[in-house]
């Protein structure tokens, strides 16, 4: 018989009750902690209780939101997100994947359910590091460079912006679900048929988005594993790595999913997974065609009211990161594959955080946020001619995350841990 923790505090609480209240029977004991279990649930479930409104979720695919494949060979950007790619196919984003940071707060709202915040924290990350955030209209390429004009101004800038196709390390990753680690594959942005049969194999089926999740658990491990096997060059940062690189195992699940009556939660079927993801034919025959992303039609998103936040997506990254602590650890292999270190929390941030204790409390949303400011201006050197300028609105956005939260102050990094990573100096930088 499994009890929860909730369930053995309330029998010792009981059971001094008991003796010091001698008329509390044993039948009266029993139905206290079935009370308190009822209570829990009641609580859990209104926490989350979610209904399904077929005409507010509805995520069109008609009219202006056609689908239209990307011309490609006229400069039209597809890159490493296959949810920015399929919502520039059907015009949520502007078809030529060059994006104003505002339409795509908007565009992950409208069409996933991703909160306001979220999405304006990673559009503001995305815009200052891979595109120019000192333009009159902020934005970044979902793909790779882009000509400057337009969203891309110039004005301030030092060289083209790399776009989230050119972003390793600083915004996509190594351990990405269904890409490859660039120093392995020689891109990071396009789908390895091997590694999405694995994701799609791992996909347990007539089963709610919140259970598909957590059981994709061995899979998030054992593709961490093939980085520390293959890559001598693997490097896990604290953004692009400890918060980024998860995003790949839950944002499908969690925002890709389709909803219904029978799963307001939503259930994320194979073929729904396969659409996202411009993957077709069936398993051990799958083909792949960059860029061609679809929001499947009679689509339904996320509830009204029940959008994904960053504490949402930092629950799932620590819910993984529990089970295998290698997942919060900045570190990487030191030049030869299976050499994976991680970095001395402690000796990184002069003591003000402990790798022990970093997923308690606030603590890993209090380290990111703070080691992102600290390490800006120096992967920002290059791209802008007025660092402090180009990236207030990332500081203002992280001070926005981080206020009320009572986090330890972040005083200056000792960066001499990273020295023993090459994976950190080819990509010039990490973050």
């Amino acid at each position: 018989m499994k009890f929860s923790l909730l369930t053995v505090t309330c029998i010792v609480f009981s059971i001094t009750h008991v003796i010091a209240f001698p008329h509390l029977n044993a039948q009266a004991l029993q139905d206290q902690v079935k009370q308190e279990e009822q209570s829990k649930h009641i609580r859990e479930r209104t926490k989350r209780q979610v209904g399904f409104d077929p005409v507010a979720q509805h995520v069109s695919t008609t009219g202006e939101h056609v689908w239209v494949a990307p011309n490609i060979a006229a400069g039209d950007k597809r890159g490493p997100c296959p949810g920015l790619n399929a919502l520039a196919n059907h015009g949520y984003l502007p078809h030529n994947g060059l994006a104003p940071a505002t339409t795509i707060v908007q565009a992950v709202n409208q069409a996933y359910g991703m909160s306001l915040e979220f999405g304006q924290f990673l559009a503001v990350y995305g815009t200052v590091f891979d595109g120019d955030s000192i333009s009159l209209t902020p934005g970044y390429s979902i793909g790779g460079p882009a000509s400057l004009g337009g969203i891309l101004s110039g004005v301030g800038l030092l060289r083209t912006p790399s776009g989230l196709s050119g972003s390793h390390n600083n915004y996509e990753g190594d351990t990405s679900a269904t890409r490859g680690d660039l120093y392995v594959f020689g891109n990071d942005d396009q789908l390895q048929i091997p590694f999405f049969q694995r994701y799609y194999d791992a996909l347990l089926t007539n089963t709610p988005a919140p259970q598909q999740y957590s059981a994709l658990f061995p899979f998030r491990q054992s593709r961490f594993n093939d980085s520390i096997a293959t890559n001598p060059y693997f490097f896990f940062p604290q953004f692009a790595g400890v918060l980024v690189a998860p995003a790949g195992y839950a944002f499908p699940p969690r925002m890709m999913a389709n909803h219904s009556a029978k799963y307001p939660q939503g259930y994320l079927d194979k073929e729904t997974f396969k659409s996202f993801f411009a993957v077709s034919g069936t398993p051990g025959q799958f083909t792949y065609q960059p860029g061609y992303e679809r929001i499947p039609d009679n689509w339904y998103k996320r509830p009204i009211g029940d959008e994904y936040t960053i504490p949402d997506f930092l629950a799932d990254v620590e819910e993984f990161a529990r089970q295998d602590r290698r997942l919060s650890s900045v570190g990487g292999n030191t030049g030869t594959t299976n050499s994976f270190t991680g970095v001395d929390i402690t000796a990184l941030s002069k003591g003000v955080f402990d790798g022990a204790t970093l997923l308690e409390g606030n603590n890993l949303q209090c380290f990111v946020f703070q080691l992102i400011q600290a390490e800006a201006p120096g992967l920002l050197t290059g791209l802008y001619e007025d660092i402090t300028t180009a990236s207030k609105s990332l500081t203002d956005e992280i001070n926005k995350n981080l206020n009320g939260l009572a986090c330890p102050q972040l005083v200056g990094l000792d960066q001499s841990q990273y020295g023993q990573f090459p994976g950190y100096q080819k990509s010039g930088g990490a973050i």
